[in-house]
């Protein structure tokens, strides 16, 4: 079994608005269900699970019915952070996946996730066991120590890149990573690869994308509005 697990927990206190980022419209349609009609659409995904606030759980499964997301199976509670949202929804899994199914971790609101994407997330699983969406750095980076009032050291581009999601394991190396979380104190590592990380495991980059955008201001959600509306020039490659 293949299980997409979304994280929609955030309050969008960066967004400023009076609703969770994940709960608002686009061309009458919420952000979280352009999220799940990705996942929806894909033959592979055999379920669909969300990790959402506890007071939009309902409004949540009442547009999963409006829009038809079938294959939407479990709402759950959030964390007070997104690692502990994540376990949570992986908790409501237990009885329900073995150690060998396949789960995709993916933001709720990085809404253009494409089948692409996910096709190439679950070959790089197939091969390593291991998958975590990605694309290079093509800025110049610096990092800084004083609120970027002088920069400390400038970092070849060429050996950066930025995660993204779908973050994809088997539900048993999930399990184990979260279990070593809480024995070791680990906290508030919002994304799974960085969990991975601290904990010695190797990390394989999949195909990632820069249409795959993580909503999280106001000039994301005018990028994500244009990017919805834009069309591929026939003679582009």
């Amino acid at each position: 079994m293949i299980v997409a697990l979304l994280t929609a927990a955030g309050v969008g206190s960066r967004m400023g608005q009076d609703i969770p980022k994940q709960f608002m419209h686009v061309d009458n349609k919420p952000l979280i269900i352009y999220t799940m009609e990705a996942f929806q659409n894909y033959p592979s995904i055999d379920a669909i699970i969300v990790v959402t606030l506890p007071e939009w759980k309902a409004v949540l499964q009442a547009y999963a019915k409006q829009f038809n997301i079938t294959k939407l199976k479990w709402i759950v509670d959030g964390g007070a952070t997104g690692q502990e949202s994540i376990r949570n929804g992986l908790m409501a899994l237990k009885s329900e996946l073995t150690n060998d199914d396949i789960v995709m971790i993916h933001d709720g609101n990085r809404c253009l996730v494409s089948a692409d994407i996910i096709s190439d997330s679950l070959a790089v699983y197939n091969t390593h066991n291991c998958a975590v969406a990605a694309i290079p750095c093509v800025e110049a980076v610096f990092r800084s120590n004083d609120n970027g009032l002088s920069s400390d050291i400038s970092i070849p581009r060429d050996q950066l890149f930025r995660t993204q999601t779908p973050h994809t394991y088997s539900f048993g190396k999930l399990l184990w990573a979260h279990d070593q979380a809480k024995i070791k104190g680990i906290s508030n590592t919002a994304a799974t690869c960085v969990l991975m990380h601290e904990l010695g495991e190797k990390i394989y980059f999949s195909k990632g994308s820069e249409m795959n955008l993580k909503i999280t201001t106001v000039d994301d959600m005018e990028i994500f509005e244009a990017l919805l509306h834009t069309k591929k020039e026939a003679w582009l490659k």
